[in-house]
């Protein structure tokens, strides 16, 4: 019987469309050594946690690693490929979660939503009152959106549409720009907007390209989001922005190292919001990344290649091994 392990329990619709096609198993624990262990014998490895390059060099059996979402850098495509293995995402599925989260930790820095919060209980009514007068609309703002792809697009399209903000963007493809959306460099885009957010994928280009020098050319008062990845951020000059009251906040869902320390940083601002990597995630969003998984999972089981293949080059090298039929 084929094998499709999950690094983590899919949503019952996907559950329910793989029943037929093996055994579902979830992985017992996500360390390196687990994952290698118990993808030796699977056919299908459906990823919403990192894998080792290793994993790859003894599953014998391996014809596909999906990615649980769009985001490829859980996998290591260059050991999968050397391998002979498929690399599958799914992508788009959830830019409206990420986008939603995006205005909701916008709004919450701007209403300052945290310490609001913690003075109305600990200290009463007027005492959470007290924080109204310092906080702002966020309607005829700056928003300023660094990566464009399906992410980037929908952030775009709720700022522009639901909340009247200025919507300037920066990409390193040169499509049309959508309605409402103005192209800029990413330096004139960081000194223009009051609200930055990053979209972008983790690449050697992106790495590091919230560097010290944009940090500073940042308006007093900016706010930034980061829903991209955590290396994007220079960590040390952020916090150091942030200490000395050169920024309005930070919301970031991502980061350089995760989980993130309990002692980080990053927990003693008032101006920052810390989520555990969810912007993404949420019952909708969910089901649609589980079918989608799911569904890839099942045409590879079929002989067929997926259909959001991310390694091309590796299909002559996978053919040797699964030949038609097998």
């Amino acid at each position: 019987m084929r094998k499709i392990l999950a690094t983590h329990p899919l949503h019952p619709r996907a559950t329910a469309m793989l029943a037929g096609a093996g055994r579902l198993a979830v992985a017992s624990a996500l360390d390196p050594k687990t994952l290698t262990t118990e993808a030796r014998d699977a056919d299908i490895v459906i990823v919403r946690a990192p894998l080792p390059p290793e994993l790859f060099q003894g599953a014998a059996n391996l014809r596909a690693a999906i990615r649980h979402g769009a985001g490829l850098d859980m996998i290591p495509v260059e050991a999968a490929t050397a391998a002979g293995v498929l690399v599958a995402n799914v992508p788009a599925v959830n830019a409206r979660s990420v986008a939603e989260h995006v205005m909701f930790a916008a709004l919450a820095l701007l209403r300052r939503f945290r310490v609001m919060d913690r003075d109305l209980r600990a200290k009463g009514w007027l005492a959470g009152r007290e924080h109204a007068n310092s906080t702002s609309e966020l309607a005829g703002k700056t928003i300023g959106i660094v990566g464009l792809g399906a992410v980037g697009q929908a952030v775009g399209h709720i700022a522009a549409h639901g909340f009247d903000l200025n919507v300037v963007a920066t990409t390193r493809s040169l499509r049309p720009a959508p309605e409402r959306v103005g192209f800029l460099s990413i330096d004139a885009l960081v000194e223009q907007s009051d609200v930055i957010v990053l979209c972008c994928p983790l690449t050697a280009e992106t790495r590091g390209l919230i560097s010290r020098e944009r940090i500073a050319r940042m308006k007093p008062g900016a706010l930034l989001i980061n829903v991209s990845r955590g290396p994007v951020v220079d960590d040390e000059a952020l916090i150091e922005a942030l200490r000395e009251g050169r920024i309005g906040g930070a919301a970031l869902d991502v980061f350089s190292v995760q989980p993130l320390p309990p002692n980080h940083p990053y927990f003693g601002f008032d101006n920052v919001i810390v989520t555990p990597h969810m912007a993404g995630i949420t019952e909708e969003s969910m089901m649609r990344m589980g079918v989608g998984a799911a569904g890839e999972a099942l045409l590879v089981l079929a002989g067929k290649l997926p259909v959001n293949l991310r390694n091309p080059e590796v299909i002559e090298h996978y053919r040797r091994r699964f030949p038609a039929g097998d």
